[in-house]
């Protein structure tokens, strides 16, 4: 067994009984990501040499007996946080050389417990993406090919398509991502991993570069359920620096992933039984539904009957909200600055040259519906949707404990596929997105392949503040599934 080829669990066991030091299982890391990442570029910037340092540290206080959760475990951290001393691009030009003099709270935290940062993953530009093809640094390559098309390049997802993909290439352990209307839970289907967006407020937000507030939540990816349950364990937690920070229990989420699904109802909503939808969607579908019924649960139609409002509703909310949240990018304050004859000038020249055409979009809608004349007939009729799409999700948990669908559409497409169209990218969402709206917990499970051999992903989606049910569905689906296929470039 290589020691890339550890789950997070077994390589914490193995690091106890001293079958492997952290140093070895950085050092194997750090080796994997020269090899690969020139072809994956799913690092924007690699720590080498600080994270050696940091594993030579996790062996000596484990010699101490000093261990933390996470001592020695190697991770990739999405560049959109935060880390003190180490730069923080969100992937975008404008914030090229920023190096942040503080640490966001979930890198502090998994710092805290141990944990080995080998380097900050690619991202869509400022987390707007479903594809990881807008970053300034490059597109990320998905490290699974289709079985009877290997050359085609595939896209691993966005906007967290680096996180996904170093850790199904086997270039770290686990990562950090963040999740806005599905960031984490369609990379992670499109990569064949784990992850999950916990309920807003479970992960404080202080630190992390904000794309749209009331939805952005962290979350972490890794190769199993279980491995996900031990990550979002030490990113969890009340912070009273941020104003949305939940001030709940953290509860032991690996615990809740032998729990067992008997005498559980799982809703499967009527709405996202989707005209055109792709047969071996539906097919993989049905036999998740099988499976959590072979092991004791009980299968409940649910209806959402807003939810076919959701996307539509996400893309005023959230560019708005991006528009507020990306003004602080004027060339004034830090990052790039453009010449200018002056101040507008500046502000025009260095918000052109700083950021991509999505974010562009992005921004220009937003600032058109939060516009005299267009706020009340977009922004606030889509918050009353939201509002809406929430009561939804509130009357369902009251007949059922946890909701199973699909995590997205297709399995991953071919870079160009469908790029030139926006709107074929936002549909990426259409499973995803009710989540954030909602403000509920969301898990990808790989569940299976495609006729490509390509991964496709199961999505459970759970109470407010109850990622320990979540966890336990996903696992019985993860058990059932025995997904063990790999990467074809790792194979």
């Amino acid at each position: 067994m290589r020691a890339t080829d550890f789950t997070i669990a077994g390589a914490l066991t193995a690091l106890e009984e001293r079958v492997i030091s952290a140093e070895e299982l950085t050092r194997a890391h750090v080796a994997g990501i020269e090899a690969l990442n020139p072809r994956l570029n799913a690092y924007v910037t690699v720590t080498a040499e600080q994270a050696i340092e940091a594993a030579q540290a996790s062996d000596a206080r484990r010699a101490k007996g000093e261990a933390g959760p996470l001592d020695g475990i190697p991770l990739a951290i999405k560049d959109l946080f935060c880390t003190e001393g180490v730069r923080t691009t969100a992937a975008s030009r404008i914030l090229h050389n920023f190096v942040p003099p503080y640490e966001s709270t979930v890198t502090t935290q998994l710092k805290r417990d141990g944990a080995v940062f080998l380097g900050k993953a690619n991202l869509d530009e400022f987390a707007m993406g479903s594809s990881n093809l807008t970053s300034a640094y490059g597109a990320v390559q998905n490290p699974w090919n289709r079985r009877n098309d290997p050359d085609t390049v595939l896209v691993p997802g966005g906007s967290s398509g680096g996180s996904a993909a170093a850790v199904a290439a086997r270039l770290a352990l686990g990562a950090t991502g963040t999740d806005t209307g599905g960031s984490i839970r369609q990379p992670a289907a499109f990569c064949g991993v784990a992850g999950i967006k916990p309920t807003y407020g479970r992960c404080s937000r202080f630190g992390i570069v904000a794309f749209a507030s009331s939805l952005d939540q962290a979350g972490p990816f890794a190769r199993t359920v279980e491995d996900c349950a031990v990550l979002l364990r030490s990113m969890s937690g009340f912070d009273p620096k941020d104003s949305t920070s939940a001030d709940v229990a953290v509860p032991d989420f690996r615990a809740a992933c032998g729990r067992g699904v008997k005498g559980l109802r799982i809703g499967v909503p009527k709405e996202y039984r989707l005209d055109g939808l792709a047969p071996e969607i539906t097919a993989l579908w049905e036999q998740g539904l099988a499976w959590l019924r072979d092991a004791g649960a009980e299968i409940v139609e649910i209806s959402l009957p807003h939810a076919q409002y959701a996307l539509p509703t996400y893309y005023i909310v959230a560019p708005a909200e991006a528009s507020s949240n990306l003004a602080r990018y004027d060339g004034v304050r830090f990052g790039l600055r453009e010449d200018g004859r002056d101040l507008k000038d500046l502000y025009e020249k260095t918000r052109a040259a700083g950021f991509g055409a999505e974010v562009k979009r992005r921004i220009m809608i937003g600032t058109y519906v939060l516009s005299a004349g267009y706020y009340d007939a977009y922004y606030l009729k889509a918050q009353k949707i939201r509002a809406l799409i929430a009561r939804d999700f509130t009357e369902a948990y009251q007949k059922v404990d946890a909701i199973v669908t699909p995590a997205t559409p297709s399995a991953a497409f071919a870079e160009g596929e469908n790029t030139d169209d926006p709107v074929t990218m936002y549909l990426n969402d259409i499973f995803t997105v009710t989540a954030n709206l909602a403000g509920l917990p969301g898990l990808s499970v790989p569940a299976g392949l495609d006729a490509q051999g390509l991964p496709l992903g199961l999505q459970v989606l759970g109470r407010s503040f109850d990622e320990e049910t979540v966890f336990a569905v996903g696992s019985a689906i993860e058990r059932a599934a025995a997904f063990t296929a790999r990467p074809r470039v790792m194979a």
